[in-house]
C-alpha cells in the first residue's frame, strides 16, 4: 500500500506518516513535506523517484504526471486499466493526503500583490484530491488533519480504511476543492471587474429543531470569516439550544447595540425594540429599558454593550427572558443567572471597527444582496429646518431616537425622552398609524411633555407633525425629502416644534 503526502498545513503530518509506515505503508512525499518527514526520521520516497521526472518551473510541476494520476485513477476491477498500468510501469497509489496552498490567508493580507496571490493558487493539489476522490472505492483521500486519527485506527484494525469512510472523505475533498476554487474565482473576478456571479461559503453551525414555525425545517450556517456582533460566533454560556426565531431576534438586537458606545441596553421582541436606553452603567441602562415597556419585554431578548454585573443580573433575573447577550458576564452575574437553566446567556464579540459586510435576503428564485446599514449620521443643530431650534438637552434624544428608529420595521416611529424609548410604532402601512401607536404608548406611560420623535422616512403630509404636537412632542428628527416638506416645516413652525432633516433614510422592510 502506498500513500502520497503533500501538505501546506503540516499539523500532525509527521505522526500520521509515521503511523502509516508502522503499518507497512510506503510514503511518497514532495518538497517541504518530504524534508520535514526525513528530518523527523520517517522513511519517505521522493516524488521524482516515482515519476522519473524532476520538479520543474519552481515546483509548479511535480505531481502532474501519469505515474501519479494513473496510480490514483485506475479502477482495480477493470482489466484494461490494470493492463495499462502494467504496460507503463505504473503502481497503485492507495491514499492521497493533501491540503492546499494558503490562498485565503494570502489574499487576506492588506498589502497583498496579485502576483503573490497567483503563486498561492494550488494546481497539483486539487488535481490529486479530485483524482483520489473520484476513485474513492479504492483510494483514501485526506484533506483535513482532523481525520488522521480515525484513518490510522481503521488501518491498524483492518489494514485499510472502511469503504464508508472513503466515501465520506471523498465528499469532504470535493467540498474542499469547490470552496478553494470559489475563493479563487471570487478574487480573480474582482481583479477582472466581473460581478455577474456570486459565490457564497457558509458552514453548518447546527440543525435547528424547526424553523419559524414547527412544520418548517431549518439549519443555521455561518460564513468563514469571523466578524463582530455576530451570533454565529457567539459563545453560549448557559441555556437551551437556540431556535430559528431566537437567532433572528438576537441578530436584530445586536444590530441595535452596535449603534452605541455609551452604556446601552435594549429589549427586543419579534425583531423590533420594545425598550431601549442609555445609562450611566449597565444596571441603569437595563432599568430604563425595562421600565420603557414592562409588558412587551416578557419572553423577549436583552442585549447590552457592557459586561453584565451581579447587580444587573439580580435585576434581570425576575423577568422571563429568552436570551441575554453581552460582551461578558462577571462571575457573580453567571452565578445568579445560571440558576435559570433555560435562560440562554451569550458572550458576543462587540469590538468596533470598519466593516464591509453584506446582507443576504432570499426571495423566490433569487437573492438580494446589499451593504449592511451600519452608518448612521450624527444629528447636529445645523440640520434644523424650523424657526425653533432644538434645545441643548434635546440633541442627545434626537440622536438617540435617530439611532433606534433605523432598527424598527418600516413604517417606523420612535418616541423618546431622557435617553430611553417611551413608544415604538412599527410596521404599519402608513406613517400616521405608526405615530399613533408610539405616541399613545408614551401617553399611557404618563409622558406628555418635552418628547422627541424620530421617523425612519419622510413625512408625506403634515399630519404626523400635528399629531405629535397633541401628545407633547417638542422636537422631531426625520430624513426630509418629500415634495411636501414645506407643509411639515410650516406646521412645525406654527406649533413651536423644532425639526431636523438628517438627509438619510433608514427603511427596514
Amino acid at each position: 500500500m502506498r500513500a502520497l503526502i503533500s501538505v501546506s498545513d503540516k499539523t500532525g503530518v509527521v505522526d500520521f506518516a509515521r503511523g502509516l509506515r508502522e503499518q507497512g505503508w510506503e510514503v511518497i512525499a514532495t518538497g517541504g513535506t518530504m524534508k520535514l518527514l526525513q528530518d523527523s526520521g520517517v522513511e519517505v520516497i521522493n516524488i521524482s523517484d516515482v515519476t522519473g521526472f524532476p520538479e520543474i518551473c519552481d515546483g509548479r510541476v511535480k505531481t502532474l504526471h501519469p505515474k501519479v494520476h494513473g496510480g490514483l485513477l485506475a479502477r482495480r476491477d477493470d482489466p484494461e486499466h490494470l493492463k495499462a498500468l502494467a504496460e507503463n510501469g505504473i503502481e497503485f497509489i492507495d491514499m492521497v493526503c493533501v491540503n492546499l496552498y494558503p490562498f485565503r490567508q494570502t489574499i487576506a493580507k492588506p498589502d497583498v500583490k496579485m502576483e503573490d496571490a497567483i503563486e498561492n493558487i494550488d494546481i497539483g493539489g486539487p488535481s490529486m484530491l479530485r483524482s483520489a476522490a473520484k476513485n474513492w472505492a479504492d483510494v483514501t483521500v485526506v484533506c483535513d488533519p482532523a481525520d488522521y486519527a480515525q484513518i490510522l485506527t481503521e488501518i491498524r484494525t483492518a489494514g485499510n480504511t472502511e469503504k464508508s469512510t472513503r466515501l465520506r472523505l471523498s465528499a469532504k475533498a470535493y467540498t474542499h476543492t469547490a470552496e478553494y476554487d470559489a475563493m479563487i474565482a471570487t478574487y480573480m473576478r474582482a481583479q477582472a471587474g466581473l460581478n455577474e456571479k456570486l459565490f457564497l461559503e457558509f458552514d453548518l453551525v447546527q440543525s435547528l429543531r424547526y424553523g419559524e414555525n414547527p412544520h418548517q425545517q431549518a439549519k443555521f450556517y455561518r460564513e468563514a470569516a469571523e466578524v463582530p456582533y455576530s451570533l454565529a460566533f457567539a459563545e453560549q454560556l448557559n441555556g437551551k439550544e437556540l431556535s430559528y426565531n431566537n437567532i433572528q431576534d438576537a441578530n436584530a438586537a445586536l444590530s441595535i447595540v452596535r449603534e452605541f458606545d455609551e452604556p446601552f441596553c435594549v429589549g427586543l421582541k419579534h425583531m423590533n425594540p420594545c425598550g431601549a436606553a442609555v445609562g450611566t452603567d449597565v444596571l441603569d441602562a437595563w432599568t430604563k429599558a425595562y421600565e420603557a415597556d414592562k409588558v412587551s419585554i416578557f419572553g423577549g431578548i436583552v442585549a447590552t454593550n457592557r459586561t453584565v454585573t451581579r447587580e444587573a443580573a439580580e435585576a434581570m433575573k425576575p423577568i422571563f427572558l429568552e436570551i441575554i447577550m453581552a460582551p461578558g458576564f462577571d462571575e457573580g452575574a453567571l452565578e445568579v443567572l445560571r440558576t435559570k437553566k433555560n435562560l440562554r446567556l451569550l458572550k458576543v464579540d462587540m469590538s468596533k471597527g470598519e466593516t464591509d459586510a453584506k446582507q443576504y435576503v432570499s426571495v423566490n428564485g433569487g437573492l438580494l444582496v446589499q451593504d449592511l446599514d451600519v452608518e448612521t449620521k450624527t444629528v447636529t443643530e445645523d440640520m434644523c429646518v424650523t424657526k425653533k431650534r432644538p434645545a441643548a438637552e434635546q440633541m442627545g434624544d434626537l440622536n438617540f431616537g435617530w439611532h433606534i428608529v433605523k432598527h424598527v420595521k418600516s413604517n417606523a416611529i420612535v418616541v423618546v425622552k431622557d435617553g430611553r424609548t417611551l413608544g415604538v410604532g412599527a410596521g404599519q402601512m402608513n406613517r400616521i398609524g405608526s405615530a399613533e401607536i408610539a405616541l399613545k404608548q408614551a401617553q399611557a406611560a404618563g409622558f406628555t411633555e418635552g418628547l422627541v420623535l424620530a421617523s425612519d422616512g419622510f413625512f408625506p403630509f403634515d399630519d404626523c407633525v400635528t399629531l405629535a404636537a397633541q401628545y407633547g412632542v417638542t422636537a422631531i428628527a426625520q430624513p426630509g425629502g418629500s415634495v411636501r416638506d414645506e407643509d411639515s416645516i410650516r406646521k412645525a413652525d406654527e406649533l413651536g416644534i423644532a425639526m431636523v432633516f438628517t438627509g438619510e433614510r433608514h427603511f427596514k422592510h
